[in-house]
């Protein structure tokens, strides 16, 4: 990350000073894109979302014509000791097996970033070492989950001017639904889904796991950061240092599914405004994630009952935002068309 990289092993107290000193929102970008748009060739406002993505992503950019030359999807991978507890009816070793088909192109996040021109990063984190069994006790420590988010910060490393978030991890549905259940209460029944196929035996195990991890970790409700170490995994903590170092760097990010949003949470926790340089790319089928999204504040641009995970969402929402981008900059004006405007 330029000029705002964060040493391993940083403390909490650091994190949270970071936090506090993010860029504003450009609003002298958003009033110049507002004043070209009302010149191009159509009714104000007649491509609706499309017109509010290019006036968010000025924003965030500080542009008057924002740019998406270095789009890119970065997957974080990790593996969870809460697998242990029979909530996936997959193994661990999976992960791995899957950040390999990343690498040989043959997943459907490789396709995907193929069709719409996006880069692909994927980031292994210690797939061989997981994390702590969170029905037993804290999934990281501080300095290990404060390290894991410096790492993360690396996503928008090299000039990327757009990040989609995306993950890989056998288990991590789970913790998922264990931070939304910290966050937001309920029932842990209210946050769990199906992840990758479990049956209603192992859908009642995760529902179990879920339950007592928060009465485990529940005391620390009130401080976001604890219980992301707590509960969540590295996977989780490296999303949210990404999102952090996008907000320093003027990058905008689109969110994926019911996992990143987890990582998002987090930090909504923390301040709502620390998402305001992000986009939902889609809903979920997985779990609660419309829930979810309600209380993030973010409507999502996809509804396609996708909950793969890898990224897919959020990539192909980056097809929207790349049409957009190409509308804007290329319509011509009532002027360069010699097209009247309305009658005033």
């Amino acid at each position: 990350m330029q000029g705002s990289r964060m040493p391993s092993g940083l403390p909490f107290d650091d994190i949270r000073a970071l936090l506090g000193s993010l860029p504003a929102l450009d609003s002298a970008a958003v009033a110049a894109i507002a004043a070209r748009d009302v010149r191009l060739t159509k009714p104000p406002g007649s491509l609706g979302r499309l017109e509010t993505l290019v006036s968010w992503m000025g924003a965030v950019q500080g542009k008057e014509r924002p740019s998406m030359d270095r789009p890119v999807v970065t997957v974080f991978a990790g593996n969870h000791g809460v697998v242990a507890q029979g909530v996936s009816p997959y193994p661990a070793s999976v992960t791995a097996a899957m950040v390999a088909n990343f690498g040989g192109g043959g997943a459907a996040i490789n396709q995907i970033c193929a069709t719409y021109g996006l880069g692909l990063k994927v980031f292994e984190l210690a797939l061989e070492i997981p994390t702590g069994d969170i029905t037993e006790g804290p999934a990281l420590d501080e300095a290990a989950c404060a390290a894991t988010m410096a790492y993360g910060m690396e996503a928008v490393a090299n000039g990327t001017d757009l990040l989609c978030l995306g993950e890989m991890g056998i288990g991590n549905t789970t913790v998922a639904a264990a931070l939304y259940h910290a966050l937001y209460g309920g029932d842990a029944a209210d946050w769990v889904g199906r992840g990758t196929g479990v049956d209603d035996a192992g859908l009642a195990r995760k529902v179990d796991a879920v339950r007592r991890a928060v009465a485990l970790h529940g005391s620390y409700r009130t401080d976001p950061l604890e219980l992301l170490r707590r509960l969540g995994g590295r996977e989780v903590a490296a999303m949210a240092g990404a999102i952090v170092a996008a907000r320093i760097e003027r990058v905008p990010v689109i969110l994926d599914g019911y996992v990143v949003c987890a990582a998002a949470a987090v930090l909504h926790a923390l301040d709502p405004r620390l998402l305001d340089h992000c986009v939902a790319g889609h809903r979920s089928a997985e779990g609660a994630h419309a829930a979810v999204l309600q209380r993030l504040g973010k409507v999502p641009l996809l509804d396609l009952g996708l909950r793969l995970g890898e990224g897919t969402g959020a990539a192909l929402a980056a097809g929207l935002l790349k049409a957009a981008l190409a509308t804007f900059d290329g319509m011509a004006t009532f002027d360069e068309a010699g097209v009247a405007d309305k009658a005033g």
